[in-house]
């Protein structure tokens, strides 16, 4: 059981995923959130275990008061730290939908523009992972938008443009149906087949 001291903060979120400010790697594109690390997704899985319960059962809103981080910082524990934590479980995908409501009101509220770059790019990502056209579009303009401001984004912009094409497609991500028990349609493990198809 986790007694409320234990509970990692908003602060404690951001300066686990992007280094605190003043570390010489903080605000650069990091190798781990990218790959899969068994290390890595135990450290996430160890450290912010109770945050990821919280978060998924609807708490933890209160970090969206401080502001555009905070909200980041709630985005990231419901699309990032579920990915890590509960690979290869259906529960990776289990914070996608508040992660996406969270991600459309930073957005709305033109508060993402805050964000530093890199920062911002995790702000987008629940647009990107969700099984949804309309969604996939303001992915792809998010990062176009990002990409044309800011180098060294292409790659990300890349990313976002193949899984719009993989939606517009299929209609969902073909990757996820055996994690989440759905049947292949005969299209969908033709694709699968393919390397890269699941990013």
């Amino acid at each position: 059981m986790h007694d409320a001291s234990s509970m990692p903060t908003a602060q404690d979120v951001l300066d686990f995923w992007f280094l605190p400010p003043g570390d010489p790697a903080h605000g650069t594109q990091r190798d781990v959130w990218f790959r899969k690390d068994a290390a890595f997704d135990a450290q996430v899985a160890a450290r912010f275990g109770a945050a990821i319960g919280q978060a998924l059962s609807g708490g933890l809103r209160e970090w969206d008061a401080l502001g555009a981080q905070g909200a980041l910082a709630r985005i990231l524990v419901l699309d990032q730290f579920t990915r890590n934590a509960r690979r290869d479980t259906p529960g990776a995908f289990a914070g996608d939908a508040l992660a996406l409501a969270a991600a459309q009101q930073l957005v709305a509220g033109g508060a993402h523009l805050g964000l530093i770059p890199v920062q911002r790019l995790f702000a987008y990502l629940p647009f990107e992972h969700a099984e949804n056209a309309a969604m996939q579009a303001e992915s792809v303009a998010l990062f176009t938008a990002l990409a044309q401001r800011h180098p060294g984004f292409d790659g990300v912009l890349d990313y976002a443009h193949r899984h719009r094409g993989v939606i517009a497609r299929f209609g969902r991500f073909p990757h996820r149906n055996a994690i989440l028990g759905r049947s292949s349609t005969a299209e969908e493990a033709l694709y699968l087949e393919q390397p890269g198809s699941g990013f």
